[in-house]
């Protein structure tokens, strides 16, 4: 009975995490990354969105403000960066902070690869040959590839990770997130969805998921805009109608402490390891938001 419950899907308790989204300046950072610490939270991810802040900088600033938060880089836009100097960057993370590192790659935002001149006629192809040269760079291999967009002639770390942290590829169409299945060690959701469409999507990567050395579970992250107080519901409506979303059962939170963590944990009913709550843009108090997810959501999740 006790090994049944263990392995049925209803029991995970995802892990809880803030994306810090770049729509507040740099020196603002320290405040939160140290609330995200000390409330407890698990996770903090930050975004690499042109032409805002560098998810690099900031994610070694993370983690070298703190001591046991894990720091995720969602997404680094492949067609941005070529693979090799992405490779070093994490390799060079992952030695100096071992084990907390969160490392993902995407498309980016086809718009803005075509402002920098690195729009990829096939951003399919790209991803695929990208993530497959970089997680192999990251296994401490020699590569040599002749591909589409990646070209790399006895390339090798000299200072590899000791251990590779996973590797998250992301993004939202049926082929990318079967895509992310086969080359990545880990999935992130852009966003929460409707559950009938969220477990479409789980189910498009799972299928995907190729076998792994030591046979390492495929972990899904997802992202949910989430807000507390007496305007929240209002407050969530907007923040989605910037990013081009409407709001439907499923699609952002709103509410107490009571109400998050039971959105989260049903996220976690659905297969996702670990789900990502991202403030609205108008959050009058940030900071102090952290800290209630850390300090009154978290606690709920294993009721």
């Amino acid at each position: 009975m006790m090994e049944a419950m263990t392995s049925t899907p209803q029991q995970t308790v995802p892990r809880l995490g803030i994306a810090f989204v770049p729509v507040v300046p740099p020196e603002q950072f320290r405040s939160l990354v140290r609330a995200a610490e000390e409330s407890g939270l698990d996770e903090l991810w930050v975004w690499e969105d042109c032409f805002k802040e560098s998810g690099v900088a900031s994610a070694a600033a993370a983690l070298a403000w703190t001591e046991r938060l894990r720091v995720g880089i969602g997404l680094m836009p492949a067609p941005l960066r070529n693979v090799a100097i992405t490779a070093m960057e994490i390799a060079t993370l992952e030695r100096m902070f071992p084990g907390r590192l969160m490392p993902g790659v995407g498309h980016g935002v086809q718009d803005w690869m075509g402002q920098v001149g690195n729009r990829a006629a096939s951003p399919l192809t790209l991803l695929r040959e990208y993530a497959t040269a970089l997680r192999r760079l990251l296994h401490g291999e020699k590569v040599t590839v002749e591909g589409t967009y990646v070209n790399l002639t006895d390339v090798a770390l000299d200072w590899p990770p000791l251990t590779p942290p996973l590797l998250y590829v992301g993004g939202e169409g049926p082929k990318t997130l079967k895509l992310t299945g086969e080359v990545g060690d880990a999935t992130m959701l852009s966003w929460a969805a409707e559950p009938e469409a969220l477990r479409r999507a789980i189910q498009l990567v799972r299928d995907s998921v190729e076998p792994k050395a030591g046979g390492q579970k495929h972990e899904i992250t997802v992202g949910q805009i989430a807000a507390t107080g007496s305007d929240a519901q209002a407050r969530v409506a907007a923040e989605l109608a910037v990013w081009g979303r409407e709001p439907a059962p499923g699609v952002g939170v709103a509410g107490d402490a009571e109400t998050i963590a039971a959105d989260v944990r049903r996220l976690g009913a659905e297969g996702c390891t670990s789900v990502i709550l991202q403030a609205t843009s108008d959050e009058p108090d940030l900071e102090g938001f952290i800290r209630f997810l850390g300090q009154e959501v978290r606690p709920l999740l294993a009721e």
